[in-house]
């Protein structure tokens, strides 16, 4: 059991780091990063991580993230570090996570494993992974580096116990049958009804709602969903919760990736009061700090990070 953890992490994760070293238990740990030109990186360890229990935290939303992720975290394991723990709040690739056609390349399993490559510390590696878009991912993880999964339920469920409307207004919902399970166990829980839409997929890229399993009418429904990116599965799901009554939408996501224009798109569509997402991703926050309305909202997943990590420590699992 360690006293003290040292905390680095990417340069679009600094706030995570930021965030964890404001407890006692952790450290920060210095690094020294230089961006060339050309693009290509240079990192330098410039405190001492021999013998200590190091904690690295960086996404894979994109490939220089994962790869100044791979290339701290190889250099930690060289430079002696006691154990390594490596906290992905967000784990990308989600949209290659299985083969469908023939000759797909799995992305999801190519970068677990690149991950699974990196030098084992002195006594052990680790991976914490945040509401993985499919559970299985966790087991494309290999050799020394050990998973382990967390969720964002605790948030959530604070969150909405926040609204006026629960519980006895509030309707939890997904936006399609995928998510249900997860959703319904969450509503469960909860003591609230559960809801989700039947899709039809017309094409690649194009679904059709065809109904709904429950009564929204004029309830407050909060629909869920582990990310939302461009946010088009969204508006359809609200789209037909409203044509079925809902007097309130509200949306709720861990992943808040919202590139471009996404984030207008759903504040445009007129259907909802508020988004809210968690921390995990670094563009969510850039988003909600430039919120100036406050139609959408951040809360942070890094307590729920580090009370995981020193129960995992204390408790031994």
């Amino acid at each position: 059991m360690t006293d003290r953890y040292l905390v680095y992490s990417i340069a679009s994760y600094d706030y995570y780091r930021n965030q964890l070293c404001a407890r006692e238990e952790f450290d920060a740990g210095r690094l020294e990063r230089v961006v060339f030109p050309d693009g290509e990186r240079y990192q330098r360890l410039t405190g001492r991580v021999r013998g200590e229990d190091v904690v690295l935290v960086g996404g894979t939303g994109n490939d220089v993230d994962t790869l100044e992720l791979y290339d701290l975290a190889c250099g930690i394991s060289h430079y002696g570090a006691n154990s390594l723990t490596v906290v992905v709040p967000y784990f990308g690739y989600s949209t290659m996570e299985r083969a469908i056609k023939s000759g797909e390349i799995v992305t999801a399993k190519t970068r677990a494993l690149l991950l699974s490559s990196i030098p084992e510390a002195r006594t052990h590696n680790e991976i914490v992974l945040v509401d993985l878009h499919t559970a299985g991912t966790e087991h494309y993880f290999e050799g020394h580096m050990r998973p382990f999964h967390i969720y964002s339920k605790k948030l959530i469920i604070d969150l909405i116990s926040e609204f006026d409307t629960f519980p006895d207004n509030l309707v939890l919902a997904s936006t399609d049958a995928g998510r249900a399970k997860w959703v319904e166990s969450l509503a469960n829980e909860m003591g609230v009804p559960a809801a989700f839409v039947y899709k039809r997929r017309i094409s690649g890229s194009e679904t059709e709602v065809r109904g709904i399993n429950a009564d929204v009418k004029g309830k407050h429904v909060v629909i869920y969903d582990d990310m939302i990116r461009t946010g088009g599965s969204l508006i359809k799901a609200a789209r037909a919760y409203k044509s079925e009554g809902a007097d309130k939408l509200t949306a709720i996501c861990t992943h808040g990736i919202l590139p471009g224009n996404s984030i207008n798109k759903l504040r445009d569509c007129g259907l909802f009061d508020k988004i809210y997402a968690t921390d995990t991703h670094p563009h969510s926050r850039e988003l909600a700090d430039a919120c100036e309305d406050g139609f959408f909202e951040v809360r942070s997943m890094v307590p729920n990070i580090a009370d995981f990590l020193l129960r995992m420590d204390r408790e031994g699992f």
